[in-house]
């Protein structure tokens, strides 16, 4: 499949809104998302708001390659195997992988779950690990709609309501129909401990 080029000039305006504090819907390697600096703990609580989504439960990131993990989590052994496991070969395409790692740090507060784990998730999909490189935060991704309601596997399925209450839309690949599915997603305890959240 041929791969498309996004538009620098939407990037960099997806970029500006991020920076500036806003909240952003973007295309991701999986579904579409409602992103933001993860570092920024108000744009995360926009997310939170324009979702109607409880605080108390937390939204994972994105980063744009696997040696800026450390920065932001512990990385058991188990997860480094996982995602070595998991890394596509040429030219195969394998279904995206979420890993919630333990002993969160230099992200918002109010991202962080409970238990001080987050998701993080490596994207190989260009414009969000764009994003991702030029912004040099890990960037919140969050399905793009209600709490509770169905998660919208491509643009056009995504309320009105959540593209009014953004503060930018991208325009890479709205016109893409192929239906996304949610990450696969898996905890890894500091000790090793896997647990499958979601197949």
């Amino acid at each position: 499949m041929e791969e498309l080029r996004y538009d620098k000039e939407d990037l960099q305006q997806a970029l500006r809104v991020m920076k500036e504090g806003g909240i952003i819907l973007y295309p991701t390697d999986t579904v579409w998302g409602i992103g933001c600096d993860a570092t920024n703990p108000d744009a995360v609580r926009k997310i939170f708001a324009l979702k109607e989504r409880e605080d108390s439960k937390s939204m994972l990131c994105l980063l744009d390659g696997s040696g800026k993990l450390q920065g932001y989590v512990d990385v058991p052994d188990a997860a480094w195997q996982l995602l070595e496991a998991t890394t596509p070969e040429e030219g195969m395409e394998q279904r995206p992988m979420t890993i919630i790692y333990p002993n969160a740090r230099n992200v918002a507060t109010n991202l962080i779950a409970e238990d001080g784990s987050i998701g993080i998730r490596i994207t190989n999909e260009p414009f969000s690990k764009a994003l991702c490189e030029q912004l040099h935060h890990p960037v919140v991704s969050t399905s793009a709609n209600k709490s509770g309601q169905p998660t919208a596997k491509n643009f056009r399925q995504i309320s009105d309501e959540i593209i009014n209450g953004v503060d930018y839309v991208c325009h890479f690949r709205r016109n893409d129909m192929t239906e996304k599915k949610p990450s696969v997603i898996i905890k890894v305890g500091i000790g090793n401990e896997i647990q499958i959240i979601r197949k």
